[in-house]
């Protein structure tokens, strides 16, 4: 990062893009190590899920279909139906191992992308070897920031539910329940959006600052303040690219069938790996590069040498930093 704190805040879609691919380029090497240990996997679980989740539901279906066209109480209705029960279990309990994997590869990259470039910009010397000691100690906090943004979505939809109960007993047989309905799903999808939004910094907080968890939301809720339409606009742009990648990938590999070779089918899986192995990526330096721009902007310094302290507590056992070390401090101007 050669840009000087102050000029971070006059950042805007494309400074962020550029700021962003220039660390890439420049410290290629060690993010194409972590992209080949972390990212990759990454990647290749979440193309392999659409994958066998695709074959999984082909055969559920496929066997309901029989189970509809045989006489109940028959021993092949029995055994039809052992068998669809026995296949859901099976999805059930694939989803719930994508899950976790995706989750855990998910946050050590993350810990590993922003602890890099954090050790970037305070000129402290960084291997492949140190990021991956120091990964698993901040991963910690990172799965407190996830437990307290998972509470806090489960407790918005548990609102939203109670909304939509609330609509159908009032106007759901009104002329306005549609126009009302559509309205709830809109403020639904905005404040979805926001905490995500808000989840995606906090992350980056819970590396950098003495906070974690919901101290971490809150400071990332302050610090969004005047940048949150440049955050929106990113969040749609990576997510619109990631569901093209998702699109491309069910068409040409998952659904390609007779329509495109073996070969051809490999050939697509290998790009759409390859495409979505840079996206993570450079979701993760952006996601990095907007927190300092969000700090630039409210005018707080971020002190080099109290960061590379902080940085290097995670090289021993991880002891929590007083107050008084934490190195964010308001500068007034």
């Amino acid at each position: 990062m050669d840009r000087e704190q102050e000029e971070m805040q006059f950042l805007g879609f494309f400074g962020i893009y550029v700021e962003s691919y220039k660390i890439i380029i420049a410290w290629r090497k060690i993010f194409s190590q972590i992209s080949l240990a972390l990212i990759l996997p990454l990647s290749f679980i979440f193309l392999a899920h659409m994958e066998v989740s695709a074959l999984l539901f082909s055969k559920i279906h496929h066997h309901e279909y029989q189970l509809r066209g045989t006489p109940d109480g028959t021993q092949k209705h029995d055994k039809l139906s052992d068998l669809v029960s026995s296949e859901m279990a099976i999805l059930w309990l694939f989803r719930l191992a994508y899950f976790t994997c995706f989750l855990i590869l998910s946050l050590l990259s993350t810990a590993a992308v922003v602890y890099t470039i954090a050790s970037i910009y305070t000129a402290r010397p960084v291997t492949f070897r140190k990021v991956m000691s120091v990964v698993p100690k901040v991963w910690k906090r990172l799965m407190v920031t996830f437990l307290c943004t998972f509470v806090t979505y489960f407790l918005y939809n548990a609102v939203a539910v109670l909304l939509i109960i609330l609509w159908a007993f009032t106007v759901g047989d009104t002329d306005a329940a549609a126009a009302v309905l559509i309205i709830i799903f809109i403020l639904y999808a905005i404040g979805f959006i926001y905490l995500t939004i808000i989840w995606q910094l906090a992350s980056v907080v819970s590396v950098l600052e003495d906070s974690y968890g919901f101290k971490a939301m809150i400071k990332s809720k302050n610090l969004i303040k005047g940048k949150m339409w440049i955050a929106i606009v990113i969040f749609f742009k990576l997510n619109f690219a990631m569901v093209a990648i998702q699109i491309l990938f069910e068409i040409l590999v998952v659904h390609g069938g007779e329509s495109v070779s073996v070969a051809g089918r490999v050939g697509f899986g290998i790009l759409c790996l390859l495409l979505l192995l840079k996206l993570f990526l450079f979701g993760l330096v952006i996601q990095t590069v907007i927190y300092f721009v969000c700090k630039s902007y409210h005018h707080e310094n971020i002190d080099k040498s109290t960061l590379s302290d902080h940085l290097e507590v995670y090289l021993g056992e991880y002891v929590p930093l007083k107050a008084k070390d934490v190195q964010l401090e308001q500068v007034h101007v």
